[in-house]
Formats: structure tokens, C-alpha cells, sequence
């Protein structure tokens, strides 16, 4: 069975938009931040062979890019992945190898991790990642912390997400501030 990695770059305050979409005024916030070592360590976390689950906001922004990088292991991590993305738009997908998933989400994601195959890695979307964490799809998450405060945009965690706890795996600091922090996913909230 494979598992399902959550993989965000996030600010101090929980936003994780870096385009300049819905007049969001910070586009490419995390470019001061990044360095030859930290593009490294964020590629072993994927952990080799990857599969990508993406929601079609991420997956046009990133099929503009990617396939034109230069090649890299990041770019050809990236572009030989097979892209999940949850789209109403199936047809218009270009960028493979891919599968629109259809109408269930939940349906198609619990059956992708179901088959056999490499693991999945989520990138971008809070909205896919609010119903990934409601219906316990994800096993674990990378946050890839950055030392600023943006005060405004999509944020990791949609406002309604469910609680859950999480048990940190692994944490790594950064010369340039960033923290990268690995969790696996613990379940619902324990109070008390």
C-alpha cells in the first residue's frame, strides 16, 4: 500500500501561496531562502521514485515550469511522476504521465494508494489537503518552514480542517532559516 506524504513550503503564519493569484502581493516569497543544500534536502524527502497528487491550480502553474527546467533530479523526479490531479477538466491535461481523478476524490484517492507503485506526494492546494486530513488519507507530512510572517493568503490549513496530532519524525535547521520538519500523522486531537 502506498503512502500518502502532505509536502508544503509554509510561512511562520500557515500561508502557503507563492503565485500572484487573488491579488496575493508576495509572489515568490520562499526565493530569498533558497539554496543548493536546502533544494537537496527537500528532493531526499521525497523519497526517490514519487507519484504526485495535485490539485489543477498546482498542476497548471507547475506543468509552465517543470517541463522546460533544465534537468535536474528535482525536475526529473518531477516530470517523471505520474500526476494525479483532481480536475473537472480531464481532457485539457498535457504534462504526463497523468490521470484526472474523477468526481469521488476520496474514492480515487483511497484507491491510488491502494495499488502498488511509489509513494504519493501532495504539493500545494489547501483545499485537497483539508479533505485528504478529513477523511485520514494522509500518513505523514514535510513543512518546509520559512523565517518570514506574510499576514495574508491560502493557508495550509483551511479554516474547518479537522483536528489531528501529529508525532515529529525528524527536524532539520537550515543555514538560512529554514526548518524543514517531518511528521507522521497520529490521529484525531487528544486533549486532556
Amino acid at each position: 500500500m502506498r503512502k500518502l506524504k502532505i509536502m508544503e513550503h509554509v510561512s511562520l503564519d500557515g500561508v502557503i501561496q507563492s503565485s500572484g493569484e487573488d491579488d496575493f502581493p508576495y509572489a515568490d516569497w520562499t526565493a530569498p531562502y533558497r539554496t543548493p543544500e536546502g533544494r537537496d534536502e527537500v528532493f531526499a524527502a521525497h523519497g526517490g521514485r514519487f507519484d504526485l497528487l495535485l490539485g489543477r491550480r498546482t498542476y497548471d502553474m507547475w506543468s509552465g515550469f517543470w517541463p522546460k527546467a533544465p534537468s535536474s533530479p528535482m525536475a526529473d523526479g518531477l516530470n517523471a511522476a505520474t500526476k494525479y490531479v483532481v480536475t473537472h477538466r480531464p481532457e485539457s491535461l498535457e504534462w504526463g504521465p497523468f490521470e484526472g481523478l474523477g468526481p469521488d476524490i476520496v474514492e480515487s484517492i483511497q484507491r491510488i494508494k491502494s495499488q502498488a507503485g511509489p509513494d504519493l506526494v501532495l504539493w500545494g492546494s489547501s483545499t485537497l489537503t483539508s479533505t485528504v486530513l478529513e477523511h485520514g488519507l494522509a500518513d505523514e507530512a514535510m513543512l518546509i518552514v520559512y523565517p518570514v510572517l506574510l499576514g495574508t493568503g491560502k493557508r495550509l490549513f483551511a479554516e474547518g480542517t479537522p483536528p489531528r496530532s501529529f508525532e515529529l519524525v525528524s527536524t532539520k535547521a537550515m543555514p538560512s532559516g529554514i526548518i524543514l520538519s517531518a511528521y507522521r500523522f497520529n490521529g484525531p486531537l487528544k486533549t486532556g
